[in-house]
């Protein structure tokens, strides 16, 4: 029997000090429990992903001295440790180390360049895929993308005698992924005849969660052990593979099948974690990202606009989950055009959750930006830009607050608002971090009754739940009267941007072609806007930013037939 331990941690990039804290205790705890393998994600003694700061020499170099103060740490077990090395190159490598020794440096073959990654701009491939010994038995290591290719490393490991293939991971999440992941790794355990052990990142890292989720498959491609999502886990896994020599593999620098340490204490019964639902999933997500954006860059305490809105409200039930009650306030700032129901909406939410609400009326502040104003804007018709300096004041108390109080706001605009530019600059797009920014409208309500059904009592009020969506930046305002309805806006946007599919091809879909036109005119109008938006936490295949890359001039349009 070969015990396995997969450490989920959660680093913070350039945190090397930390980072080998957290390896050398996880490994010592793979230790007590008598495992003969311990395995860490990809580049978790530096973080990931690291960006440019590989392009810092000093940066490499506290990789590799990181590294050598950790190896007295790693004795009595074979490990595995993710961590960037210069070696004729930058290398995104995987280094094993056999009772305190490095025995092998397997480095990256397959360097992803598509949505969030840049790895080409960074890493050299590596060509190599050895297979080594720990335990009696034979394994391959691959680094993430290496097992998602058909015929790739892991394959090739097979084909040599790796009775075991560890694929170390930094794969982020999105809705779906975990579904792929399943597949692409049961696949591999069919096609290869080996067990497959995939250890995966946790936390958040700017607009990235990493949701763990590290598994175990058989040969049959039967999944036999799943961590815990979104939280630091260790598991331990007991594989059926017995001691033995394989012959005709070259054993220099293996890991010798007779090491003292590999003796085992009882049988550890295998633990499936279950998998979350998809609201649950993507609400772990957004609480965990936001906690770590808050943690991992030194603030405390949060602060948002209260609007009596569904978009403010989520963000509110999420940041107190995130970071408890006590460390989130929120401000009420109606004017003239405020309705006393969305001011009311807005105190019970508060007391709901237990946060603190401030009120600060606008209504005088506006006056005063109008009387500024009114030589300007003498003769001139009521429009949007009176409506936008509602949203400008608001974001401006805002800031003044998280300034003098170090507090970071959070904006609470949607994936959909976003799309499509219903949202002010420099007014509610404000703030340090755009929490749902990249959560459809249609998906906020899902979020929302699925926080309600937490707790005893409705946390977000169903009056709440039940209202129009309006700005509330005029009277009577409603979202319908510049946007379709959002169970036909979110689809398109779905197509036109996580599909990328043309107009034309929409519209053949069934959906109104004039309808389509003009969303897909209002997305890409509003690039500069997006441009200058806060990051918000990615949950969707495309979320703006590192994922979809559009120039702000461009005049390419497709046009209808």
């Amino acid at each position: 029997m070969f015990r396995i331990a997969l450490a989920q941690v959660n680093p913070t990039v350039g945190d090397f000090e930390n980072s080998a804290r957290i390896i050398s205790e996880f490994t010592g705890t793979a230790r007590e429990s008598g495992a003969d393998l311990v395995v860490f994600p990809e580049l978790a003694l530096s973080g990931y992903p690291p960006e440019d700061l590989l392009f810092k020499d000093h940066f490499l170099e506290d990789s590799r001295l990181w590294l050598e103060r950790l190896l007295p740490e790693l004795t009595g077990i074979t490990a595995v440790v993710g961590c960037p090395l210069a070696d004729n190159g930058i290398r995104n490598a995987a280094v094993v180390v056999c009772d305190g020794k490095i025995t092998c440096c397997y480095y990256k073959q397959h360097l992803p360049n598509y949505g969030v990654f840049d790895e080409k701009r960074y890493f050299k491939p590596g060509s190599q895929s050895p297979v080594l010994q720990a335990g009696g038995i034979e394994f391959g290591v691959s680094i993430c993308e290496d097992i998602w290719v058909e015929d790739g490393p892991a394959d090739e490991q097979a084909k040599c005698g790796a009775e075991l293939l560890v694929n170390i991971s930094a794969s982020p999440y999105h809705m779906g992924k975990t579904a792929e992941r399943t597949d692409v790794l049961s696949g591999k355990a069919k096609r290869t005849g080996a067990f497959i052990a995939y250890c995966n990142l946790v936390g958040g890292q700017d607009e990235l969660v990493f949701d763990g989720g590290s598994m175990v498959f058989s040969p049959a491609g039967t999944l036999i052990a799943r961590s815990k999502q979104f939280s630091r886990d260790l598991l331990l896994v007991d594989i059926p593979l017995e001691k033995k020599a394989v012959p005709g593999i070259d054993t220099t620098n293996m890991i010798t099948p007779d090491s003292p340490f590999s003796e085992k204490e009882k049988p550890i019964k295998p633990r499936i974690e279950p998998a979350p639902g998809v609201e649950e999933e993507v609400y772990k997500a957004l609480t965990l990202g936001l906690r770590d954006y808050m943690r991992k860059n030194g603030f405390q305490r949060a602060i948002l606009g209260l609007s009596g809105g569904i978009d403010s409200s989520l963000t509110a039930a999420i940041a107190c989950d995130a970071l408890g009650p006590e460390n989130v306030t929120g401000v009420s700032m109606p004017s003239t055009v405020s309705s006393r129901e969305s001011v009311a909406d807005a105190r019970e939410l508060a007391e709901n959750l237990g946060m603190e609400l401030l009120e600060i009326p606008i209504s005088g502040i506006m006056d005063s930006y109008l009387t500024e104003l009114g030589p300007i804007f003498i003769n001139l018709p009521i429009d949007v830009t009176e409506e936008n300096l509602q949203a400008r004041i608001r974001g401006n108390l805002l800031m003044g607050i998280s300034n003098k109080l170090g507090w970071l706001v959070l904006s609470t605009g949607n994936k959909s608002e976003t799309s499509v530019g219903y949202c002010t600059l420099y007014g509610d797009m404000a703030g340090g971090l755009a929490l749902i920014k990249d959560v459809p409208k249609t998906v906020v309500y899902r979020l929302a009754v699925y926080r309600n059904g937490l707790d005893t009592i409705q946390v977000i009020p169903d009056a709440i739940l039940k209202k129009e969506p309006t700005a509330e930046l005029s009277p009577g305002q409603k979202d319908t009267d510049n946007l379709p309805p959002y169970d036909l806006l979110d689809p398109v946007l779905n197509l036109y941007i996580e599909e990328d599919m043309s107009t034309k091809e929409i519209a053949r879909m069934g959906f109104d072609e004039a309808m389509v036109s003009s969303i897909a005119t209002l997305v890409d109008r509003n690039e500069y806007k997006r441009r200058q938006a806060p990051p918000g936490i990615k949950i969707t295949p495309r979320a703006f930013g590192k994922d979809r890359r559009m120039p702000i001039t461009n005049r390419f349009k497709q046009q209808l037939p």
